[in-house]
């Protein structure tokens, strides 16, 4: 019922009655003042006049359903929605959606996680209504050994929607954190079910520090697009940006599981690359150069006796040398 007043909110210009929009639902005035009166308490500015009635004068920042699929434009990804105002994790709820037989391409997605989920089992901090907490549902016909690969292929795609929707220079940190001026912006955690011969689903789910202002002192690596651009960003136009891009690159990987058509891109986008870094593998540090990385998604790196090795993410932490990247 929202949801229906809404959008025929959304279609007018000017004011609606109650009883134009009554007629049109077909439900009674006094269903439509309750749905109003819910709209307001979720932060629709909605003007009511006795003699006119209703007009939305301006749509909040929140990444309910019917906002994100408004422009969005999109074959498969996001076309389901599973809203929640407060859950512990979209990927926790994906999962459960993906147990229970939910089709490729619905989108979790929440205003805030109370358990946020980040790398090595760390928190991921998801304060309400500041940041995009979302998870998607996919099912690709591959071999579980592809699977990973996946995970750079996104980072490209959110790479390249930050710096189209706020016009900062965003890189990405192999494999695929996004970051802005040496600050982690997103991060992107994949899980999956496999067997053998196949997988059984993939949850990619993705968080992005939108229009944060504080973070905690234990975060120093930590930034908001807010605090980069000094300004609000658009949480729902940035989901619908990075949807539609990952889904062109998805379909293509799903014909050829691999980062080929996407390397090129990727390198020139990758604030790893040609950097000393520092590999942390089973405690022991070791400095290496990195000069590319492979159509498996690999980091190539370069030792000082001139010797060149591929390292697979999750066997080696990399990390900068002067700070985060």
């Amino acid at each position: 019922m929202k949801e229906k007043v809404l959008a025929f909110l959304k279609e007018k210009d000017g004011y609606c009655s109650g009883e134009e929009i009554s007629h049109k639902i077909g439900v009674t005035r006094a269903a439509i003042w309750k749905a109003i009166k819910k709209l307001q308490a979720d932060g629709y500015e909605i003007e009511s006049s006795t003699k006119k009635g209703y007009k939305l004068l301006l749509a909040p920042n929140i990444v309910t359903s019917s906002e994100v699929k408004e422009h969005l434009r999109t074959e498969c990804l996001g076309q389901m929605i599973h809203y929640e105002k407060e859950i512990d994790s979209t990927n926790n709820k994906a999962k459960e959606l993906a147990r229970e037989g939910a089709e490729e391409g619905l989108l979790v997605v929440a205003d805030k996680q109370t358990n946020g989920k980040g790398r090595l089992g760390r928190n991921w901090e998801s304060p309400e209504g500041t940041g995009i907490w979302m998870s998607l549902i996919l099912r690709p016909k591959i071999l579980p050994q592809y699977a990973s690969q996946i995970t750079l292929v996104a980072g490209l795609c959110m790479c390249e929607t930050l710096k189209a929707m706020t016009g900062l220079e965003a890189s990405i940190k192999w494999p695929n954190d996004v970051v802005i001026n040496g600050k982690k912006i997103c991060g992107i955690l994949t899980e999956m079910s496999a067997e053998m011969e196949g997988v059984n689903y993939i949850i990619l789910g993705i968080g992005v520090n939108v229009n944060m202002t504080v973070f905690p002192e234990e975060l120093p690596y930590a930034s908001s697009l807010a605090l980069e651009g000094g300004m609000e960003y658009s949480r729902k136009a940035i989901i619908d940006d990075f949807l539609e891009r990952f889904e062109k690159e998805y379909n293509s990987y799903k014909q050829t599981p691999n980062l080929a058509g996407i390397k090129e891109r990727y390198e020139q986008n990758c604030i790893t690359l040609h950097k000393k870094v520092k590999l942390i593998k089973n405690a022991e540090e070791i400095i290496a150069e990195a000069i590319g990385i492979t159509t498996d998604g690999a980091l190539k790196v370069r030792y000082e006796d001139d010797t060149i090795e591929d390292i697979v993410s999750g066997e080696v932490s990399v990390r900068g040398l002067y700070g985060y990247v």
